[in-house]
């Protein structure tokens, strides 16, 4: 069991008194975060590849960062990982990259569960192109998508697959493995947004099968950074759309412009306090992963492995919650024996009150939640919500407790009887 007072010391942000469940809009960093900016900026602040000491050290907090994220999702090389602003910037760019090859006729699949930075990227670059789109929908009881139906749409024109790790709308868990197999069988890459699985759980691309994945920092307890990870293969040969004098071997040819260096820096911070929860509260997991890995990859799969354990009871506590409130509709999967495939997001509806004005009601009693679509805009409009103002969202995350859910109960069974 993870010690949750340790956890949340380490949060400055939670000392508020507020219940933070607007998590998967960002989560909240620990100290380990702000102390790595700080000391980048006031010690290591200096441009890439310069003869000087300053830079020299900034290259290495850079590397360092850069060997942990690739521990942080498994990936074979430190080479693999590309720093950019956001995701959605990185998926926009290796769309424009990717689809250079594609002509009228072919084929691209995407999901209507995802959110729409794995989308209007895709979208656009096959409009260019003159590609056709076909869409993997999902069940609106459940808010699944199923594998069958994927390898019903691919065939040996489709591209490209891309496909969400987990929905940031609904905390759906999607079968990423059985995505990649499909979409390998019809010759296809497979794209991942892992944005709003990252904090959640372990990530493996090589056990995944991915060919690209892309996260963000700022959803796993980090700064505003987006992360995207290729098979260096792919990276190598695939065309970048860089400036001259920028290094053609990966990373180099994706890192457009400078990086924000202090943010890369607060990333390595994350990823040194997520080790920490590894270490400390990963059990038995820590010395089975340690034989075969090295570097941080035991402790931060066993961080998240223990963190994914003790969400499903967040999950559990949730879904009691919500389920005792009258008049209220959750969307999303609801059978705890399926609990395995959601984390803990719940996206629901409330009869006679609108989802701003639940979320406002909230915010007043301080309780931080979100409302609308939450950019996921395929899923609202699939459940008929997108012109009704969309849903509300409580997304926790392992610095939450129960009690923190019972209280948000109580508050919403108050605002029902209004």
């Amino acid at each position: 069991m993870l010690d949750l007072e340790a956890i949340r010391s380490r949060f400055p942000a939670l000392a508020s008194g507020d219940v933070i469940l607007d998590n998967p809009g960002g989560t909240q960093v620990p100290r380990a975060v702000t102390d790595r900016i700080v000391r980048y900026l006031h010690e290591t602040n200096a441009n890439h590849g310069g003869a000087f000491p300053t830079s020299r050290a900034s290259d290495e907090v850079v590397a360092g960062a850069r060997s942990a994220v690739a521990d942080f999702l498994g990936a074979a090389r430190p080479e693999e990982i590309a720093f950019g602003p956001n995701m959605t910037t990185l998926t926009f760019q290796m769309a424009r990259s990717l689809s250079r090859e594609w002509k009228p006729g072919d084929e691209i699949v995407l999901t209507r569960l995802d959110h729409d930075a794995n989308v209007s990227p895709w979208l656009l670059a096959a409009a260019d192109r003159g590609a056709t789109v076909r869409w993997l929908d999902f069940d609106p009881a459940d808010c699944t998508w199923n594998v069958e139906h994927l390898r019903s749409l691919v065939c040996e024109r489709t591209k490209l697959v891309a496909v969400g790790w987990a929905s940031n709308s609904v905390g759906t868990v999607n079968d990423v493995a059985g995505a990649a197999e499909a979409a390998h069988a019809a010759g296809a890459l497979l794209y991942v947004d892992a944005v709003h699985y990252a904090p959640h759980g372990p990530i493996d691309v090589a056990l995944a099968g991915a060919d690209f994945l892309a996260c963000s920092a700022y959803k796993f307890f980090g700064p505003h950074l987006g992360i995207l990870w290729g098979r260096y293969d792919l990276l190598e040969r695939t065309f970048a759309y860089k400036v001259r004098p920028a290094g053609d071997a990966p990373p180099d040819r994706w890192e457009t412009g400078t990086q924000s260096f202090e943010a890369i820096a607060g990333t390595l911070g994350a990823l040194e306090y997520l080790a920490w929860v590894g270490e400390s509260f990963g059990g038995d997991a820590l010395p089975a992963l340690a034989g075969r890995h090295e570097g941080r990859r035991p402790a931060l799969a066993s961080a998240m492995t223990a963190i994914r354990a003790y969400e499903a009871t967040l999950s559990r506590a949730l879904l009691e919650a919500l389920d005792a409130v009258p008049g209220l509709a959750v969307r999303g999967l609801t059978d705890p024996l399926r609990f395995d495939e959601r984390v803990p997001t719940f996206s629901f509806t409330l009869s006679g009150h609108s989802p701003r004005a639940i979320a406002e009601e909230l915010g007043r009693r301080g309780f931080r939640v979100w409302d609308g679509n939450y950019y996921a805009v395929g899923v609202t409009e699939r459940l008929g919500l997108e012109g009704t103002g969309g849903m509300v969202r409580v997304g926790a995350v392992h610095y939450n407790t129960p009690e923190e859910i019972h209280r948000l109960g109580t508050v919403l069974r108050e605002i029902a009887r209004s």
